[in-house]
Formats: C-alpha cells, sequence, structure tokens
C-alpha cells in the first residue's frame, strides 16, 4: 500500500488491527512518497492500494474518500512571533524561508495563496513532514504541513498555527478499476468501507 502522510492513515490501521485479530498471518507492505511514485507502483501491480491527497482519475480508478479533512498550517519555532497569532494569512509568510513538499508548492499552495504566490519563497522541498520539522527547530525555515502530523505539545519545541482562510485537503483510497484482489485484500476493503461508513455517521 502507498500512502500519503496524513493523521486519517489511522483509519487504515484500525482496519488492519481488526483484521489481523482473525487472520493473525496478516501480513502488508507499507511505501511512501508522491503522487506520481505511488501511483506508478499501482498501475504496475506492484501495489493493492494507494492513498493520495489529491482527486484521483476516476476514470480510470476506483476511489474511496476518507472521512475527514486535513487541515493546512504553518510549523514553527514555538518562541516564534508568528505563534501569538491565531492563524496565519498569506502576507505572513512574504519574505519567510519556507519549506513544503514540492507537489503541494505547485498546487495546493497556490490554489490558498493566489496572486501573491510568486511573493512566496520555498527555502527547500521535502517528502517527509518529520524531517522538515527537524528543520523548522533549528530555525531554518517555516514548514507548510497538515495538522497533526506533527508533535508540538508544550515542550516540544514547535508550535502549529492553522491557515486563514481555511485550506484543507481531501484524502482518498484508490485502486485499479478492474483490480482482482486476493481474499485478504477484499476483507480489507470491506473492513475499511464499514469503519470509513461509521466515522462518517460520527461526523455528520
Amino acid at each position: 500500500m502507498g500512502l500519503a502522510e496524513s493523521f486519517q492513515i489511522r483509519f487504515l490501521a484500525r482496519a488492519i488491527h481488526t483484521l489481523k485479530k482473525t487472520c493473525p498471518g496478516l501480513r502488508y507492505h507499507i511505501t511512501s512518497g508522491d503522487t506520481e511514485q505511488v501511483m506508478e507502483k499501482l498501475d504496475k501491480g506492484l501495489l493493492d492500494f494507494a492513498v493520495l491527497a489529491e482527486t484521483p482519475d476516476t476514470g480510470k480508478y476506483r476511489i474511496l474518500r476518507f472521512p475527514d479533512a486535513d487541515v493546512w498550517g504553518l510549523l514553527m519555532p514555538e518562541g516564534d512571533p508568528l505563534a501569538k497569532k491565531e492563524a496565519i494569512r498569506v502576507d505572513d509568510l512574504i519574505g519567510l524561508p519556507l519549506f513544503c513538499s514540492g507537489q503541494s508548492w505547485e498546487k495546493d499552495i497556490p490554489a490558498w495563496a493566489g496572486a501573491k504566490m510568486e511573493a512566496l519563497h520555498l527555502e527547500g522541498s521535502f517528502r517527509l513532514s518529520y524531517n522538515a520539522s527537524i528543520f523548522t527547530k533549528e530555525q531554518l525555515g517555516y514548514l507548510l504541513t497538515f495538522d497533526k502530523l506533527i508533535d508540538t505539545s508544550p515542550g516540544s519545541g514547535l508550535a502549529f498555527r492553522p491557515l486563514k482562510p481555511r485550506l484543507e485537503t481531501k484524502l482518498y483510497l484508490v485502486w485499479k478499476k478492474y483490480q482482482t484482489f486476493s481474499p485478504i485484500a477484499e476483507r480489507f476493503l470491506s473492513q475499511v468501507r464499514n469503519d470509513f461508513a461509521k466515522k462518517s455517521e460520527m461526523l455528520q
């Protein structure tokens, strides 16, 4: 399975945990990467499922949308002046060294920043938010990322503030349209559908 970074991955972990109660011998392989890397493996049959942080081609793939959404924000050292703000606007970011995934810098952030995107400076790109958070903690830049990925509890040395206007990203479980699954993969998909339905009801 190829995964995007998100707090919602816990839904898949819970589905696997449930399956292992009746199938203790269950084995699985998890890989991470950007959309292009993950979808290439899915197309080649190296993965049964992929998790994407962008809307897939529904003509080619079947999809199941995760019940929640990931909220974008800015990660910074906890003593930074921006940490005093309740939310971060695009003007707050002008002149700052910013970290972000290359994919999101090209798609998500321009949708939020609009015409002011040209005034923003990408200091460096990262595929994994944890690695970028280390650079942020060392005061090399500010990380644009999802909420709930990095520990920002008191004493962590880091703080997170949401973007304003609010920017959200939906997550999708994706598989090939005419995929033939193994019995255990079928059971996994059925478990995930059931779990997502229950979570969606709770959110209503």
